[in-house]
């Protein structure tokens, strides 16, 4: 027997109703009325910092009372300056080019009929997320501007933050053309309402989890709605033979260095055993410098023995800080082996002079994003030119990589016809 529903299960699944009613009312809304909505919680947000800021010192609050750490802390922090970058983001949504109605591939047949494809919104987002209160304007504003209505759960240590956020929202969308309940925000911090929203299938087409790895196997092991995740970045750059030396050497210094606590930052470097001997040692200096942790396997430690020896576990292991792993491979064939073996699918690339070289490792490297003579910390969707994005997908089906406003829409067949009948 299924067990009683309980109140946070009807106060969800109202949630996810109302949603749903919204979704289809956005369909009809135009363009304008979404860029209206967008411009009103710009200026809310605006409007509203010091009780943004107020909530914010609540929550900051809290998290020193109980104990989190100082880099959770600053990822929390709401000030001047982080309402200006929140105002900026979503006045910058607002100009990129809205991708609903778009018509492609429109072409005739034999039969007489014109056949194209229409992109639409995906419809109702349940979006679950931890520590960064930013995300409830980037979610909000993203998923409005793709036509889509949304359902958001921050993390309990940003709830105070999150309903401030969530009332600038619904205030600039108020009046817009577009339904209030477009964007709805859980304001309960019951873990109970996690699961709750996982079941919503009847009403909530995908959910899309923003956090650490156990949150997100948590949603991907209950949910029963589809889900566009990655659980993990362990990114790889590769030095081939051929790579030019200088280059290998920026390449890989940026891919780890750049930012380490991000999913596109490099946790293994692979080399090729015939460049090991010439660049191993500078890269160990560069490294050392900036204070990176190396762990490496025999053939690297031969040559820098300072290297602390990596373990199995270290090719699997997404560090998100000053750590990197360093394995000497044969060739190309050891580099691709390595990769689709111990990698999460998210971004690897390859340094490289050699022509068929970069097209093997394109081709055979199973990744959302595969480079070629570039930082692995391009990977995201500013850089890729998609703007502003919701997260990094390592799924194969629905988007996958940077899912920004076209990887929350679909596509539907659209047919033009003057009469025509089909024929036996």
């Amino acid at each position: 027997m299924n067990a009683p529903a309980t109140t946070v299960d009807n106060d969800i699944a109202h949630l996810a109703r109302q949603a749903r009613e919204a979704a289809h009312q956005l369909l009809a809304a135009p363009p304008a009325a979404r860029s209206k909505a967008l411009r009103g919680i710009a200026g809310a947000l605006r409007r509203n910092e010091a009780a943004l800021v107020a909530a914010n010192a609540k929550d900051l609050e809290r998290a020193a009372e109980n104990g989190l750490d100082q880099p959770l802390i600053d990822r929390l922090r709401i000030d001047a300056r982080a309402v200006a970058r929140m105002v900026e983001g979503v006045l910058q949504v607002d100009t990129l080019p809205d991708p609903v109605g778009q018509v492609s591939d429109l072409r005739f047949l034999p039969s007489g009929i014109q056949v194209g494809r229409m992109r639409v919104p995906l419809g109702v987002i349940g979006i679950i997320y931890e520590s960064r209160p930013n995300v409830t304007v980037d979610a909000a504003v993203l998923c409005l501007k793709s036509g889509n209505a949304c359902i958001l759960r921050g993390g309990s240590e940003a709830i105070e933050s999150n309903r401030a956020i969530a009332d600038c929202i619904a205030e600039g969308i108020r009046g817009s053309g577009v339904p209030e309940a477009a964007v709805q925000l859980i304001g309960t911090t019951d873990r109970a309402a996690v699961g709750a929203l996982l079941r919503q299938d009847k009403y909530v087409d995908v959910i899309i989890p923003r956090g650490g790895k156990g949150l997100i196997e948590r949603i991907t092991r209950e949910s029963t709605i589809p889900v566009i995740k990655h659980l993990d970045g362990i990114c790889h750059v590769y030095i081939d033979a051929s790579a030019e030396a200088d280059m290998a050497v920026e390449i890989a210094f940026n891919s780890k260095t750049s930012k380490y606590a991000v999913c596109n930052a490099l946790e293994t470097l692979l080399i090729h055993a015939s460049r090991a001997p010439e660049l191993l040692p500078v890269l160990a200096a560069r490294f050392g410098e900036a204070g990176v942790a190396l762990r490496g396997c025999e053939r690297s430690r031969a040559v820098v023995p300072s290297m602390a020896a990596a373990t199995e576990e270290d090719w699997a292991t997404e560090y998100l800080a000053p750590v990197l792993a360093v394995r000497v491979v044969d060739d190309l064939d050891g580099a691709i082996a390595h990769i689709n073996r111990y990698g999460s699918q998210h971004t690897d690339a390859i340094v490289t002079s050699d022509y068929l070289a970069s097209r093997r490792f394109l081709a055979e490297v199973d990744s959302a994003s595969v480079m070629v003579n570039a930082s692995t910390q391009f990977a995201d969707g500013f850089e890729y030119g998609l703007g502003a994005e919701i997260g990094i997908s390592t799924n194969k089906l629905h988007a996958r990589g940077p899912v920004g406003l076209e990887g929350l829409t679909t596509q539907k067949f659209v047919v033009y016809g003057q009469g025509e009948i089909r024929q036996r």
